[in-house]
């Protein structure tokens, strides 16, 4: 990984922000940024350097992951450390310290400022180190796309385990554990198999609940492999579909095609919501629509851009987002089908190699 190209492109932003540095606590951004996996960390980036905080846990976890700062262990939770450090630097060039405000809580924030005292101020900053983390390089589209399929191959665990009787749980069960033998490091997020009415639950998340003898299972998984994870959902029909059952799925179907062929450079991620939307409201579906038609994924399973009405982020080759469009009909059933897709110069790549036609069981 480019560390080195991140966090320098990271102090050109901050001379842009008017900033002197930037004090990152989110984690997912210090492992962007230098490579760092563990569990408690800070990252101080100013203009012309980098420094980087953690405890004695971490000392040689450090010394062997991080690239591009100066370490320092401390043995105070990280991040006093951290603003003891700067409130003793009281260098002349670092006055304006940007923070980040989605992951530095008011009472930290405050601590802060009464350690730094009058000498430093502190600004919450844009978010620059999530608006570098949309666009993925080469390397990290090769761990999302093997991800990917890693995530993909557990659906056949699905089909193998899915019949009626069975809990939702062991569903997910078997898919977790194929997931840890292949190599995974952990599941993206809680496996959602959601069967018969409660397939209507757009997170419906696996439960004790047995599946019916007939309805909708919607299976959403993901895996983290190399630090990156992957997300899928497909919706599988247990018993024999009615005429409407079909018109519903077909209709998310061609709702989800829409959404993916509109994926492409220099268009916004609304537009890429609006064709999901337009397809389900001919079909007379588009008010069991209630979540947005997609997000990016990374590091993290939920990024940025967010596909969604009234977001205007526009596309460009490298972004990588799902595209996961839905129905949900209380007391019926839902469908949800889901890809991850990355933009590439002339439009998009769809990663999720598993097909999409309506499989009974």
């Amino acid at each position: 990984m480019d560390h080195a190209g991140r966090l320098k492109r990271l102090q050109s932003a901050l001379a842009e922000k008017r900033l002197d540095a930037l004090l990152i606590t989110s984690l997912a951004n210090i492992r962007y940024l230098c490579g760092f996996t563990g569990s408690a960390a800070a990252l101080v980036v100013s203009r012309d350097s980098s420094y980087f905080f953690t405890d004695g846990r971490y000392a040689q976890q450090a010394r062997e992951e991080v690239q591009g700062a100066k370490i320092k262990v401390r043995r105070k939770a990280v991040l006093v450390a951290t603003g003891e450090w700067l409130a003793l630097a009281k260098r002349p060039g670092l006055k304006r310290v940007g923070t980040e405000g989605d992951h530095l809580s008011l009472s930290d924030g405050s601590r802060l400022k009464k350690m730094l005292g009058p000498g430093i101020r502190l600004r919450q900053a844009p978010p620059l180190v999530e608006r570098q983390r949309m666009v993925k390089d080469p390397e990290e589209i090769a761990r999302l796309r093997r991800a990917v399929l890693l995530g993909a191959s557990l659906f056949d665990i699905a089909l193998d385990t899915i019949r009626p009787g069975v809990p939702e749980v062991k569903v997910a069960a078997e898919m977790e554990y194929a997931a840890r033998r292949a190599g995974a490091e952990g599941m993206a997020f809680e496996t959602i198999v959601a069967a018969g009415e409660r397939s209507a639950l757009p997170h419906g998340r696996a439960s004790n609940a047995a599946i019916p003898a007939r309805g909708f299972v919607v299976c959403d998984f993901g895996v983290i492999l190399a630090g990156y994870c992957s997300d899928m959902t497909r919706t599988v029909f247990v018993g024999r579909p009615s005429v409407y059952d079909r018109d519903v799925y077909q209709a998310v179907r061609e709702a989800q095609n829409a959404a993916v062929e509109a994926v492409r450079p220099g268009r916004g991620v609304g537009e890429v919501d609006r064709a999901a939307r337009n397809v389900l409201k001919k079909k007379g579906l588009a008010r069991y629509f209630t979540h947005s038609t997609g997000h990016g994924v990374g590091l993290e399973i939920h990024e940025s851009p967010r596909v969604a009405t009234g977001q205007s982020e526009i596309l460009c080759p490298g972004m990588v987002i799902t595209i996961e469009p839905g129905a949900y009909l209380q007391g019926r059933g839902g469908v949800r089908i889901e890809d991850v897709v990355v933009v590439t110069e002339r439009g998009c790549e769809v990663l999720t190699p598993t097909p999409k036609e309506l499989l009974t069981i």
